[in-house]
């Protein structure tokens, strides 16, 4: 049956003018999702600060230089264990610290060394902060430094926590009620939300909204994908699903370009949530999906979508569902006179991506690179905060370097195939993560390169899976396949900051775990079925058959199994496939 709803693209073409108009509409959402993905880079920095005084300072001295501005002081910040010295109008002389201040006993005399006495007072008067980069950050709204660091710390955990329920709530929705309406639903709450998360009153409201926009923001990350994955034919599906990916990553150039010119960071916000506007404006537009109509026994409305695609296609022949799908026409009456049973057509679940043993080992093999790539991509990303000079410059950067990355995947997913790029590309950021440990600390630049190509190749493969898992599941869980692969990558990128945080017992540790599992990951991708230029399936019995044998032609139903899941179409075509066979 899949074959035959593949003829729709032989019949309207695979990338014709209106899935191009449909294409780019659906993708221009995706550079919101790598802006807010990305936004906490800049809106949770935390600049040089100390304590604050209980009165007018008069006088800055640190090291040997003295001031009355502390603004003239942080450019030779050099540390965090160093400290400032203030005389207040009263004469008294504190010496502030970033989490401590003390005030010393008995002493007129300025001076940076002291060897008195001196009280310790905590920061009850709050923190003066160095606005040379940023003019206020949450970090600074809040104060969430010292005691209350780890506040900050948690913003972007707790917006990947939201992502993380976000791809599995809404790639399971989108099975059921449709790609549609979850898009309208996801790119809307991504604006309100993103809006919203400006103009909130405390920290506690703040992760709360971006919790919520975490949740749309991956939603729809999660189902475009599908959307054009199924609006698509195979001969342009490969370069349309990756280029998805390129979307995202100019997502992350425009957050390195509005965080270079704002420097507020509700402004920064705001600025950030406009570009989903567009979209939010005519998104209502976009059609459902005619696999998915199809898959719900919608016959009447697939066929109007098709005869849509056939008008701004400019296609000569009409296209006929029933002649696609071998249906009679009696049982397109019954369908809408509701004499067949599709009301009643089992609702799938996250269990039937455990479907049989076939199945539930590719699951699982799919997960473990979802969860690495995330992995690698972010312990990269993070690596590279650290390369010097411009920080906009290098985020920048780190989005550009992603663009040739899905060039080059495309290329070989095209002329080798899915699995065979996907295999050599784990590997290969295996062994980059080995070179790094070889490479001397000294060599800074020889590091910098390393580095940067682990992110190309672990780049690749990242991207590359979200169109491998929505060609080797069906049409009925496919969005709840790439929801839950989705869900592990968002496991990883939760754990990746705090794979980095194991810098403090080697520096290499984070390489080497990233390592060991691109290298697991790549060697399991072995036992996957290939599906470059096979008809997307639409059961899970089909699914379960890719890369076997018994099953050549995916235009024929497989025999009856006890406990498997057919699709409604198939209960209006047995009688033809019978035949086939």
């Amino acid at each position: 049956m899949a074959s035959r709803w593949e003829r729709l693209f032989d019949s309207v073409g695979h990338f014709g003018r209106f899935q191009a108009c449909v294409y780019f509409a659906s993708a221009f959402q995706a550079i919101s999702c790598g802006i807010h993905y990305l936004a906490s880079v800049f809106m949770a920095v935390t600049p040089k600060f100390v304590c604050s005084v209980p009165g007018n300072v008069t006088n800055i001295l640190f090291s040997n230089s003295s001031s009355s501005r502390i603004e003239d002081i942080w450019t030779l910040w050099t540390s965090t264990k160093n400290y400032i010295v203030v005389q207040l109008e009263n004469g008294e002389i504190w010496e502030l610290d970033q989490c401590s201040r003390s005030k010393r006993e008995g002493s007129l005399y300025l001076a940076y060394e002291y060897s008195g006495n001196k009280s310790v007072f905590s920061c009850s008067d709050g923190y003066i902060y160095d606005h040379t980069k940023w003019k206020s950050t949450i970090v600074t709204e809040w104060d969430l430094v010292c005691h209350r660091e780890w506040l900050a710390k948690l913003t972007q955990p707790t917006f990947m926590l939201g992502v993380l329920l976000g791809a599995v709530i809404f790639g399971d929705m989108a099975d059921r009620v449709g790609r549609r309406y979850i898009m309208w639903f996801t790119s809307t709450g991504q604006f309100l939300f993103g809006i919203a998360v400006a103009f909130t009153f405390d920290y506690y409201s703040f992760v709360i909204i971006r919790f919520l926009l975490a949740m749309v923001s991956s939603g729809y990350l999660v189902v475009v994908f599908v959307y054009v994955t199924e609006y698509v034919g195979i001969k342009a599906r490969t370069w349309a699903s990756m280029h998805v990916h390129a979307f995202f990553a100019v997502g992350v150039m425009v957050v390195a370009l509005v965080g270079f010119l704002v420097r507020t960071w509700w402004i920064y916000q705001i600025f950030l949530s406009v570009t989903t506007l567009p979209f939010v404006l005519c998104c209502w537009m976009l059609p459902e999906t005619p696999f998915w109509l199809l898959s719900e026994g919608r016959y009447e409305e697939a066929q109007k979508v098709v005869n849509v695609m056939v008008r701004w296609n400019k296609v000569s022949t009409p296209c006929k569902i029933s002649e696609l799908c071998s249906i009679q026409q009696d049982d397109l009456v019954r369908c809408r006179t509701g004499d067949n049973d599709t009301s009643t057509a089992k609702k799938h679940s996250i269990l039937d991506l455990f479907y049989n043993w076939h199945i539930a080992r590719r699951t699982i093999t799919v997960w473990l690179i979802w969860f690495t790539g995330s992995l690698g991509y972010y312990v990269f990303s993070l690596s590279s905060v650290n390369l010097g000079g411009n920080e906009y410059l290098n985020l920048f950067l780190i989005g550009a370097v992603e663009l040739p990355a899905y060039v080059v995947a495309c290329i070989g997913m095209d002329k080798l195939g899915r699995r065979n790029t996907l295999t050599p590309f784990l590997i290969s950021s295996a062994v980059i993560c080995a070179l790094i440990m070889l490479i001397p600390q000294d060599f800074s630049i020889l590091s910098v390169l390393a580095n940067m190509a682990g992110k190309f190749a672990i780049g690749v493969a990242f991207g590359l899976i979200y169109l491998y898992t929505a060609e080797l599941y069906p049409t009925v869980i496919r969005s709840l396949a790439v929801g839950s692969g989705s869900m592990m990558c968002r496991v990883g990128s939760i754990v990746a900051p705090f794979c980095v945080y194991l810098t403090s017992v080697w520096i290499f540790m984070p390489q080497m775990l990233v390592g060991i599992m691109a290298f697991l990951s790549g060697m399991l991708t072995l036992m996957l079925p290939e599906t470059l230029g096979k008809p997307l399936t639409n059961t899970l019995a089909e699914a379960a058959e890719l890369g076997t044998n018994k099953n050549s032609c995916l235009g024929k139903s497989p025999p009856a199994q006890t406990g498997a899941v057919l699709e409604k179409i198939e209960m209006h075509s047995q009688e033809s496939h019978s035949t086939d066979e």
